[in-house]
């Protein structure tokens, strides 16, 4: 039984022991897509907990049978669930492996203790039908083996989380068949960071890569507590169709004297500062090409760019999953009969002059 898993022995055939988070950052370091290293804590180390805890069938008591727009009642299941897996002890060769794969991450980085971001990976997200992104926790800058491990056991209780609960049942996912994995990945000290899809998710056009990002790390952009700057990209010509800059006006920071992340507000003079080079967003466009090609289908990506690293080694890939809203729609011609890639290839025809 592995408690831990190294991302790069990952793929997507690892879901049902890593989720569906943790199986495609494996996914696309085998595709030579640059992704911060770490390792996913296994399902099966979630199960033992909560069956050396003896917590497992009251679990599924707590939570059969309700209705999924019963607020008070959810809340009071959730609360109920997370408490009984907060305060059990986790069986020791668990908490061994996960302090031992920190200290090894420690040592391949060169870094005592290195800042990690501890993320929930649920065997049923990031899926191409089901979007279950958000519903559970993720935890940023985490130093130290104790507090990672702390964290691990925060993010198995977010499996029960009240917006989880209910998305499971109105989608018909059985409780007791959804497991969580926990992947504790290098902390990437984030100049810039955002989201990209290779997809417009505004109308849906396939030849477009659409990036937003701001200053700091993502949350600000993914959470929506700050208007990014916004790219629209030409996938073939890589030329940028459209280039919104909005006043950024907070930034999500690690605090060195608070020992947090935090919102902090953005200097006045980089508010309206354009968060991206043209080089980094054409780097940026590339690594999206590469994800959905890997993939074979339009892709919902997190990237961020490393402060302390040079370009072209400091674009990061953290997350990708596939796109769950145009992709489901029922695939129709849209000119002439013409498939989507004979579409792109018009396009990039047009602009190729030849003498």
């Amino acid at each position: 039984m592995d408690y831990i898993l190294d991302f790069e022995r990952l793929d997507k055939n690892s879901l049902p022991i890593v989720g569906g988070k943790n199986a495609s950052l494996g996914e696309m370091i085998k595709a030579d897509i640059r992704v911060p290293p770490g390792f996913a804590v296994t399902t099966d180390s979630y199960l033992l907990f909560i069956t050396d805890a003896g917590i497992k069938d009251k679990i599924i008591e707590i939570v059969s049978n309700l209705d999924p727009d019963d607020v008070a009642a959810l809340n009071k299941a959730s609360a109920e669930v997370q408490e009984l897996i907060k305060q059990r002890t986790i069986p020791e060769p668990v908490t061994k492996a996960i302090a031992d794969g920190y200290l090894q991450l420690c040592s391949k980085c060169a870094v005592e203790a290195i800042p990690v971001a501890v993320r929930s990976s649920a065997t049923a997200e990031d899926l191409p039908t089901a979007s279950f992104a958000g519903q559970q926790d993720t935890y940023l800058w985490i130093q130290g083996a104790d507090q990672v491990i702390t964290h691990v056991q925060g993010c198995w209780a977010s499996l029960y989380t009240p917006r989880a609960i209910a998305y499971r049942i109105k989608n018909n996912f059985p409780h007791e068949k959804v497991l969580i994995s926990v992947g504790v990945q290098k902390m990437v000290n984030a100049r810039a960071a955002g989201v990209m899809f290779t997809i417009n998710p505004t109308d849906g056009d396939i030849s477009k890569v659409v990036i937003e990002g701001s200053w700091g790390l993502g949350e600000t952009v993914v959470s929506g507590s700050v208007n990014p700057d916004k790219f629209v990209v030409d996938k073939v010509m890589l030329e940028i169709n459209e280039r919104t800059i909005s006043t950024k006006h907070i930034e999500c920071v690690y605090d060195l004297e608070k020992g947090e992340v935090v919102d902090a507000d953005v200097d006045q003079d980089m508010q309206c500062t354009c968060c991206l080079a043209d080089d980094e967003i054409k780097a940026l466009v590339r690594a999206a090409k590469n994800i959905e090609n890997h993939y074979g289908r339009p892709m919902d990506i997190e990237w961020a760019i490393d402060k302390d690293i040079s370009f072209p080694d400091n674009m990061f890939i953290v997350q990708a999953r596939p796109e769950t809203v145009w992709s489901q729609r029922k695939t129709e011609s849209v000119i002439g009969g013409k498939t989507g890639r004979q579409l792109l290839m018009d396009q990039a025809m047009k602009r190729i002059k030849i003498p």
